[in-house]
This record gives structure tokens, sequence and C-alpha cells, in this order.
């Protein structure tokens, strides 16, 4: 099929200018054009179509071997058990910030050392000395032949003592005498006092006998004698029987 010519002619016969046949290089390079112009478009529409994302599900990754670990044995360690408190307790949410403050300068001053003498606690002690005895007929209390036991009671320590006491004992007593004993209120510190103590004993007898001298009731000391000495030996009873005074040295 050949191509038909558009160009006509002119009333003087002669072609015109401005007709051009089909198989002129002008309608070869329009041609051209357009063909490039389908090859661009479609490239773009495969690169956008490449683009698009046609599959709805994501293919699964391919698996990848990985070894097994070797078996550890597993740890039990105990639970411990919580015993839930009771009551009303009520723990402290807030926490009170610590303030540092800046230590200020203090001067210190050295303390006093007394000079004074310590003093020595209280000492409690007592000596008790029987002087002798003698015997007489108490007839007043219906008794017959008495021992009559001097004795003498020091307070040789450094505080007073209170309800002091002596009973005299004698290994072969008979009634008890009203005067077997003997008691002051006080005797201070470092003072005596010298009491005559009577049992009912037999008649014309050595008697042995015992004193116990105590202090608000508390026994404090006690001494005795074999055969008690006739006073008289040594310059009769003595006459103040009863008085307190200092220690004779």
């Amino acid at each position: 099929m050949q191509a038909r010519s558009t160009c006509g002619r002119s009333r003087n016969g002669r072609t015109a200018a401005n007709c051009e046949s089909p198989l002129t290089p002008r309608a070869n390079s329009q041609g051209y054009n357009l063909g490039v112009k389908k090859g661009i478009l479609v490239a773009l529409l495969t690169l956008s179509l490449g683009a698009c994302d046609l599959f709805t599900t994501q293919p699964l990754p391919f698996p990848v071997w990985t070894p097994i670990p070797s078996r550890t044995p597993g740890i039990v360690s105990p639970t411990p058990i919580i015993i839930p408190i009771t009551g009303n307790a009520t723990a402290a949410s807030s926490v009170t910030p610590v303030t540092s403050a800046t230590p200020s300068r203090t001067s210190t001053t050295p303390a006093s050392v007394s000079t004074d003498t310590a003093t020595s606690p209280p000492v409690q002690s007592i000596d008790v000395e029987i002087l002798g005895c003698n015997t007489s007929i108490d007839i007043s209390h219906g008794m017959g032949e008495v021992t009559n036991a001097f004795v003498t009671v020091k307070n040789s320590g450094t505080v007073n003592l209170v309800n002091v006491c002596s009973l005299l004992r004698a290994i072969d007593e008979d009634r008890e005498h009203p005067d077997k004993r003997g008691c002051v209120p006080e005797l201070p510190a470092r003072n005596q006092v010298t009491l005559k103590l009577t049992v009912d004993s037999a008649f014309r007898q050595d008697t042995a006998i015992q004193v116990d001298t105590s202090s608000n009731d508390v026994l404090l000391l006690r001494v005795d004698k074999g055969s008690c000495t006739d006073i008289g030996l040594f310059g009769g009873a003595p006459e103040d029987t009863g008085i307190i005074k200092p220690i004779e040295p």
C-alpha cells in the first residue's frame, strides 16, 4: 500500500512549496520521538509496579538453623514464706530528705578535773568483848542463882548503828530471865557501850555463855566463853553500864 501525498498543485502547474511527502525525513523523526516516549512510559510503569506490594501476606523468611544448646540442670531455690502483717500497720510512703548541714566551728572547753578527795564508802563494823561474870540471887523474879555477864559493844565502823542489842545465852540456862537481852536505840560510829546481861543458871556451876549482837534484828557478831571469869578479880563490876561514850584506846 502506497502512501498518498497530500500535496496539491497550484494553478500554474507547480507543486506547492509546503507540501511534504510521507517518506520525508521529518515524518521519520516524528515516529522516532513517539517510540521514545512510549519506551519511557513503559519504563516508568514498570518501576511503579515494582515498588507496589502486590502480596497481602508477607512470605515467611527462610528458616535459619540454630544448634540446640546443651541441657543445663535447673536450679531450684527455696521460696521464702511471707507472713502477712496483721493489724492497722501503715507503711510510710513519703521519704524525708536528709539535709546535710555544714558543721559550725565549735570551741571545745576541757572539762575541769576535780581535785577533791574521793569519799570512802561507809563501813559497818562492830566489836564485842565479854569483860567477865558474877553470880547473884534474884528473888524479885522468883529465881535462885543467876549469872550476870558484862559485855562491851564497840561501833568501830564509819556509820551509826540503830537498835543495837546483845542477847546472852548459857549452856545450863533454866528459865528465861527478862534481863538476858540489853539494847540501845543508837550507837554512833567510834563509840561504845557496856551492857549487863543476866541468865538463870545452875547453882555453883561453871557456865559457858554466848552473846549475839545485832542491829535492826540483823545478827552482826557472835562471841562465846567456855567459862566466864569472875569479874571481881578485875576490880569489880563497871559503873558506866548503859552509858554511851567514845571508844577507849
